[in-house]
């Protein structure tokens, strides 16, 4: 009788912890719904700014879209990217807008919510901070949250279109700088101080303090992305 009772705790025991691990990976979120074709990177590259481009960017979008579950393959980073003069033997790079390298829409987030029927709508409709969620189904944090990830790397105005100011960087060397210049920053959340409305810019809130990593951090951010799937 007595093995038998320890036979029979052995297997509720070995039942818990199978339970239990089940538990465990559950809590850690699903696969992303089928129809997710838009996300916030969960993780920068975490090297500033420096994405090695417009194409390194892109890689970055599609690794996470495939860890998460997406069987789709055009992934795009809402980036855009300033004109380039032929210097040094190397050819002149034509301005690239964001909103341009996303597709037509519709776009879904990865509960497989509507985040915005096409590029019209994405730009002027008021989107939500428990929309924009990261290819991970999680809210994304942003003011009141430790810590404030709300800045998120775009180089371009409201309308999604690339920008100059005068002489300053708008896009880190074109997404390849991790220390000097700057870059146009969105707040996913529509947060930010009252002072200038600008602040509440899905794509165009404010300038970073540089491309540093650090600098990222510092001022509220932690380079990350906006992701679109094209296809």
């Amino acid at each position: 009788m007595k093995r038998s009772i320890s036979s029979s705790l052995l297997t509720l025991g070995l039942v818990a912890g199978v339970c239990g691990s089940i538990v465990a990976v559950q809590g850690q979120g699903t696969a992303a719904s089928p129809n997710m074709s838009f996300f916030i990177t969960s993780v920068g590259k975490g090297d500033g700014a420096n994405y090695g481009g417009l194409a390194g960017a892109d890689a970055h979008c599609t690794a996470l879209a495939r860890a998460a579950g997406s069987t789709k393959t055009s992934w795009h980073a809402y980036l855009s990217a300033t004109p380039v003069a032929a210097a040094n033997g190397n050819p002149a790079q034509a301005p690239v807008d964001a909103r341009d390298r996303i597709g037509n829409g519709p776009w879904y987030n990865s509960r497989g919510v509507l985040v915005a029927s096409n590029v019209e709508d994405l730009h002027s409709r008021k989107l939500a901070k428990d929309v924009l969620l990261t290819e991970k189904g999680t809210p994304n944090n942003g003011m009141g949250d430790t810590p404030n990830t709300h800045d998120i790397l775009t180089g371009s105005d409201t309308a999604g279109r690339y920008m100059m100011i005068g002489n300053n960087d708008t896009t880190c060397k074109n997404w390849t700088s991790n220390a000097e210049g700057s870059a146009m920053l969105g707040h996913h959340d529509g947060r930010g101080p009252n002072t200038n409305r600008n602040f509440t810019s899905l794509t165009s809130a404010h300038m970073s303090a540089s491309c540093s990593q650090p600098d990222l951090v510092r001022t509220g951010g932690a380079g990350q992305l906006y992701c679109f799937a094209s296809n």
